[in-house]
C-alpha cells in the first residue's frame, strides 16, 4: 500500500523530489485533490508546468501515468476503447476455413476482452497493482462540448459503458489531472466537478529555483541572467510569451554552447529556443535584444 500524503508540506517535498518546484497555493490544491479524491483542473498559459505536475505526481507516488492528449474532433470512442479489427478479421477467416463456431458463438468471441484495445480512459479505470494511476487529460480546451459532456459523466461515476461488454467501473478512482491552455472556455459544469487552480508565470525567485532544480549545472550568474531576461521578455508585446519550459530549454542550449554570460549576439543566435514565432523573433533581434539585456543587467546589479 502506498504512503498516504498527510500534509501540504509533504506534497511540496514529494514534488521537489521529482524536480518540480511547487508553491504553497498549488501544493494546497494538489493535497486537497488527493485527500478528497476530486479531479484537479489546472488552467494557465502554455509552458507554465501544468502537464509536468501530473508527471511529477505520478513519479512521486509511484503510480502509472496515463495520458489522454486532447485534440479537435476527439470523441468518446477514441478516448475509451476500440476493437482490434485486424485480429477480428483473422479470427473470422480462420473460423470460415475450419468450419468452426456458429455465428452467435463467433460474435461473442470477437467482441470479448481478447480483441479489446484499451484507450486512456478505460485503462485508467482498470485495477493497477501499484494503486490507482494518475490520469492526465491534457489540453481539454482543444476538444468540443460533446466530449466535455461525456467526460463530465465519466468523471462523475468513474465508469464507462462498452455496449458489447457492459459497464466498467473503477474500484478505486484514478487521480485525475485536467489541463487547459484556455484557447476557449471550458464549460462550468465540468469545472465544478474539479478543484481549480490557475497556474501563472512564476516570480523571479521561483523561476530561478526551478532552473536550479532542472539545470543545476548552470552557473548562478548565467541562471540569473537567463531568468531575468525571460521575465523581461514576458513584459513585451509578443504573440507567444515564453513559458518556464522555454527558460529551461534556453539554459540547456546555452550550456551546450559553453556560454558563460549573455550577449546580444548569443541571444540572437538562440532566440529560437525561447520564441516560437518569426514575428516575435524579428521584434527582439538586434538593438532590441541589446536594450533588454542592458535593462536586465541594471536590475541585477548590486545596489
Amino acid at each position: 500500500m502506498l504512503r498516504d500524503v498527510k500534509s501540504i508540506e509533504e506534497v511540496q517535498e514529494l514534488l521537489a523530489g521529482q524536480k518540480y518546484v511547487c508553491g504553497r497555493a498549488l501544493a494546497t490544491v494538489v493535497f486537497l485533490a488527493l485527500k478528497l479524491n476530486k479531479p484537479l483542473f489546472l488552467e494557465g498559459e502554455a509552458g507554465v508546468g501544468k502537464t509536468e505536475i501530473a508527471k511529477a505526481l505520478a513519479g512521486a507516488l509511484g503510480r502509472e501515468l496515463i495520458r489522454l492528449q486532447c485534440y479537435e474532433g476527439l470523441d468518446a470512442a477514441s478516448a475509451v476503447y476500440e476493437w482490434n479489427f485486424a485480429e477480428q478479421m483473422i479470427a473470422i477467416r480462420t473460423a470460415e476455413a475450419v468450419g468452426g463456431a456458429d455465428r452467435e458463438t463467433l460474435k461473442d468471441e470477437l467482441f470479448s476482452e481478447e480483441y479489446l484495445i484499451e484507450r486512456p480512459l478505460l485503462k485508467a479505470l482498470r485495477p493497477h497493482v501499484d494503486g490507482p494511476p494518475v490520469l492526465l487529460i491534457d489540453e481539454i480546451d482543444r476538444t468540443d462540448e460533446p466530449f466535455e459532456a461525456f467526460l463530465l459523466e465519466a468523471l462523475s461515476d468513474y465508469q464507462v459503458t462498452i455496449p458489447e461488454l457492459g459497464t466498467v467501473r473503477a474500484l478505486t478512482p484514478p487521480i485525475v489531472v485536467l489541463t487547459s491552455n484556455r484557447t476557449r472556455e471550458v464549460h462550468d459544469a465540468l469545472k465544478r466537478r474539479c478543484l481549480y487552480h490557475w497556474v501563472d508565470y512564476p516570480s523571479f525567485e521561483r523561476e530561478l529555483e526551478i532552473l536550479h532544480a532542472r539545470v543545476p549545472e548552470a552557473a548562478e550568474s548565467l541562471s540569473r541572467e537567463v531568468v531575468a531576461f525571460v521575465q523581461r521578455l514576458r513584459e513585451e508585446d509578443l504573440f507567444k510569451k515564453p513559458g518556464v519550459a522555454e527558460t529551461i530549454d534556453w539554459a540547456k542550449c546555452l550550456l551546450a554552447l559553453d556560454v558563460v554570460s549573455l550577449s546580444p549576439e548569443v541571444i540572437a543566435d538562440t532566440l529560437g529556443a525561447i520564441l516560437k514565432y518569426q514575428d516575435d523573433i524579428m521584434r527582439i533581434q538586434g538593438s532590441e535584444a541589446a536594450r533588454l539585456l542592458n535593462e536586465v543587467r541594471a536590475e541585477l546589479a548590486p545596489a
